[in-house]
Order: structure tokens, then C-alpha cells, then sequence
């Protein structure tokens, strides 16, 4: 293993902002980590944590978790935080498909999915982060009135993702195949990861959906018939 993974593993062990090994259920996370009442987000399979680190900057007033299987990934994360000073942002070494086992039922009011990897083998699908088995994994977690987010370029993912939400009779309160191209967007859309850079320096269109659960809405949002790079 190189020098520099190594020095950054055993530094993510002196990190206050960074839990490893969590061994329970933690029923009320801004209360023991962070010392207040304010709402939680998650970033799952937040990599480098671009969009745990852009939130928690625009939002004081609100918690922000980033949870990924990998050191290497969240040490870049946690080290900007840390040296930022951001009190209202953490990180999560553990895999994504154990925020069942990490938080409490309606623990989080929001959830950020951004460009996960897409498992383009069908026989992989479960492990997709909007594939049924992660869906009931939020449903568990997420508060009633909670929205989640997911952002990619991958046309076959957001396929995907779309007939999942119809089949798991979600809520779909918003869709759009170029976030970019078109005119409104929201200025949290704006926060772009390094893989979303290159993304669109390769001229691919960033596809977004926002959603939840509750009650089924019959229909979907109007959206075209073709999905295009």
C-alpha cells in the first residue's frame, strides 16, 4: 500500500469528524455529535464528501453526514472540514447498504445520491443505490416529509431509477435530463463533484430527480420521451 494512503489512513484515526467502526445504532446523531437539534442530511457513497462539504457551507443551521466505504475518499473530505472549522459536518467509513444499521427510524431528513456507480450488469442491479434494496433502506431512515436527491450522467441508471420509483409507488416531485441546459435550476444543484466536472467537460448531460415516499401520485412530472446524453 503507498506512503501517502497509509499516512492518510492512520491520520483518519485521529480525526474527530470521522466515526469508522460504528457498533450501534445512534437514535439521535445531532444530539451526541453534534450538540444541537438541527435536521440531518446524508450524502451516501459520498466519495471525496464535495457535496456533504458544499451543503454544510451554504447551510450552518443544519447537520451534514458523509457516509463511504472508503478512507482514502473521506479522508479529503473530513480534512477540509476540519480545517474549515465546519462543526456541522461529519463522515461515516462503512458501507452504504449499513445506514439501516447506523441510523434510527426518521433519524434523517434529507438524502443527496450523487453520480453513484451505475453497475451497468444487470445482475448487479440490487447493489444500485436506487435499486429497491436501498429504497426500503430510506424509507426506514428518512422522516415522512424527507426528499431525496440523485444526480447522474448514466442514462441507463436513470432508467432505471425511474421505473423503480413508479413500481415502489414513490413521490417524484421533480425531473430533469439537463440540469444545466435548463433555465430555474436551484442554486444547491449548482454544487458540482470532481467526476461531475469531467462529465460535463466531456459534453454528457447531467440528469436530476428529487423524490420521496407517501401517498402515490398516478403521475409522474412531464418529462420527454428520450433520455440523450
Amino acid at each position: 500500500m503507498p506512503r501517502k494512503k497509509l499516512r492518510r489512513f492512520a491520520e483518519l484515526e485521529t480525526f474527530p469528524n470521522v466515526i469508522q467502526e460504528p457498533l450501534e445504532i445512534v437514535p439521535h446523531w445531532h444530539y451526541r455529535y453534534f450538540g444541537n437539534r438541527n435536521p440531518i442530511t446524508l450524502e451516501t457513497a459520498c466519495g471525496k464528501g464535495e457535496y456533504t462539504i458544499g451543503l454544510a457551507r451554504r447551510y450552518p443551521q443544519r447537520n451534514f453526514i458523509g457516509i463511504d466505504r472508503k478512507g482514502g475518499r473521506i479522508w479529503r473530505g473530513a480534512k477540509i472540514a476540519l480545517e474549515e472549522n465546519l462543526k456541522n459536518a461529519m463522515f461515516i467509513r462503512a458501507d452504504a447498504g449499513k445506514i439501516a444499521d447506523l441510523f434510527a427510524e426518521r433519524a434523517v431528513s434529507e438524502i443527496w445520491i450523487t453520480f453513484p456507480d451505475p453497475y451497468p450488469n444487470n445482475a448487479k442491479a440490487s447493489k444500485r443505490l436506487t435499486s429497491p434494496n436501498f429504497l426500503n433502506l430510506y424509507r426506514r431512515i428518512i422522516k415522512p416529509n424527507g426528499v431525496i436527491h440523485l444526480k447522474t450522467d448514466d442514462n441507463n441508471l436513470f432508467g432505471y431509477t425511474l421505473e423503480t420509483l413508479r413500481a415502489e409507488k414513490c413521490i417524484v416531485y421533480m425531473i430533469t435530463l439537463d440540469l444545466y441546459g435548463d433555465e430555474g435550476g436551484d442554486d444547491i444543484l449548482n454544487l458540482k463533484t470532481t467526476y461531475e466536472r469531467k462529465h460535463l467537460m466531456a459534453g454528457r448531460k447531467i440528469k436530476y430527480l428529487r423524490f420521496g415516499f407517501g401517498p402515490y401520485r398516478r403521475q409522474f412530472p412531464k418529462m420527454p420521451a428520450a433520455i440523450e446524453n
